[in-house]
């Protein structure tokens, strides 16, 4: 198995008109998305992210910190997940719930790099 990580984007507000209702059937669904990856064996992590924080930037001595929505898109969270390759890694994020409630999200998903080829070196993991 191979690791990706996905990155959850979406409109920062896209929830503000959501019901209470609506809000608690999308966690509900969250949380089974994320009960059948880990019984499938395939979720490493997964949380989302508060819709605060900085963007920092520049080199040492003439740091920038910014804004980190500067644009309507933020990422909303994330899941380290393991699949069998990038096809499978999409097919999963395709089953995500934030596709069912409204047409705004997107996820990127990307591979991990576990390892530098040109030296060996294997980046250190959390232990489970």
């Amino acid at each position: 198995m191979k690791e990706y990580l996905f990155l959850i984007r979406n409109e920062i507000d896209h929830q503000a008109s959501w019901s209470s209702e609506q809000h608690q059937q999308f966690l509900n669904k969250c949380e089974a998305y994320i009960a059948n990856l880990t019984k499938e064996g395939k979720l490493r992590s997964s949380q989302p992210l508060i819709r605060e924080g900085k963007i920092v930037s520049g080199s040492k001595g003439a740091w920038k910190e910014g804004p980190f929505n500067e644009t309507k898109e933020v990422i909303v969270g994330y899941y380290h997940i393991l699949a069998e390759d990038l096809n499978d890694a999409i097919a999963i994020a395709k089953r995500n719930p934030e596709f069912e409630y409204g047409t705004t999200a997107r996820i990127e998903v990307r591979p991990i790099k576990t390892k530098e080829e040109s030296t060996g070196y294997v980046y250190p993991k959390i232990p489970r």
